[in-house]
């Protein structure tokens, strides 16, 4: 049987509940306010201006009075090159301190067996999401493109950021797939290889003095970081310069790792296994083995990169690629024509 509560026990009973309800009403206050202070915080430090979903890219085109149909059995990989950066010198709103130092679109045509290679600037400015802390999106802002990656886990989320980021740059083309490494990466793969062979580009005195401009060296690991890493310090300091170098390693690179894995069918899959722990990417390792070995056996079709005008920013070197060389290289990557 419930027991009755005197007058005095019922209005303790009352001033009891009453305070546990305005201790729960604070703290949902508190809870709700502090969110509110996060998310005026993250909207604050880069203008919180929200960036649009990107559109879906038409099927077919016409350019000149010529129809271009959007090409059907491709496959796009994003390859990113991750070096640190000090973060003193851009602030300290970043999740990690990696940015894209290195970055190359894969367009893999599965019809005709051949792929091209898109080597973009890292300097390109670019629409790049804020991420914050549970990797959503909270607004946008204009900067390097290498700095996408700085935000969000360092992992996963920083990787698909540099994709949103570049698939925005080629208007909204679709990037299904993406792989990050860190730069740490090119002594192992090269001397994996044997070394690779440049007739040196650049004069490197005071940065490598083994690398003596106009000579034909074969490159050991230490060397061949240097010379697709290296910018200050050298008479061309601009990235722009520095890509003209590391087209030149890839392309040695590719010509010889094509070779070495016909001969050696085992290649591709030893070298993912010893690198996976230190790999991001959405591929699981099979798939990755995959493509690197269609990418292989294929056809490389061409090695382009963006046109555009080099600017000295507020601190830093900017690129802006035309709007021209935009269209032309998406014209050329993803659609065929139809006539």
């Amino acid at each position: 049987m419930r027991k009755h509560l005197t007058f005095n026990e019922k209005k303790f009973e009352l001033k009891r509940i009453l305070r546990a309800a305005a201790i729960i009403i604070a703290v949902a206050a508190v809870i709700a306010a502090a969110l509110f202070v996060l998310k005026w915080w993250e909207n604050s430090q880069q203008g919180g201006v929200v960036v649009p979903a990107p559109s879906k890219v038409d099927d077919s085109i016409t350019v000149d009075g010529v129809k271009y149909n959007k090409k059907k059995n491709i496959e796009t990989l994003l390859l990113m090159g991750l070096d640190k950066f000090d973060t003193e010198q851009v602030g300290d709103s970043y999740n990690n301190d990696l940015q894209s130092d290195f970055l190359m679109l894969f367009v893999i045509d599965h019809a005709s067996s051949s792929y091209n290679a898109l080597h973009i600037n890292r300097d390109t400015m670019v629409d790049i999401d804020i991420l914050g802390l549970a990797d959503e999106k909270t607004g946008s802002v204009n900067k390097q493109l290498s700095l996408a990656h700085t935000y969000g886990n360092g992992g996963s989320s920083s990787s698909r950021n540099v994709v949103n980021s570049v698939s925005r740059l080629l208007n909204n083309i679709e990037i299904e797939h993406y792989l990050s490494v860190t730069m740490d990466a090119v002594p192992y793969i090269n001397d994996k290889l044997g070394g690779v062979e440049v007739q040196v580009l650049d004069d490197f005195t005071g940065i490598d003095d083994t690398l003596v401009k106009g000579e034909t060296i074969t490159l050991s690991g230490n060397q061949a970081l240097t010379y697709v890493r290296a910018r200050q310090g050298m008479d061309d300091s601009t990235n722009s310069a520095r890509m003209v170098r590391q087209r030149q390693y890839l392309e040695s690179l590719f010509q010889k790792a094509s070779f070495m894995a016909n001969e050696d069918e085992a290649l591709i899959a030893e070298v993912t296994e010893e690198m996976w722990e230190d790999t991001v990417s959405d591929y699981d390792i099979v798939e990755m083995q995959e493509v690197l070995t269609c990418i292989s056996d294929y056809e490389l079709d061409s090695f382009c990169s963006l046109e555009g005008e080099n600017k000295k920013g507020e601190r830093y070197m900017e690129f802006y690629p035309s709007a021209e060389s935009v269209n032309n290289t998406i014209l050329k990557l993803f659609y065929t024509s139809a006539q």
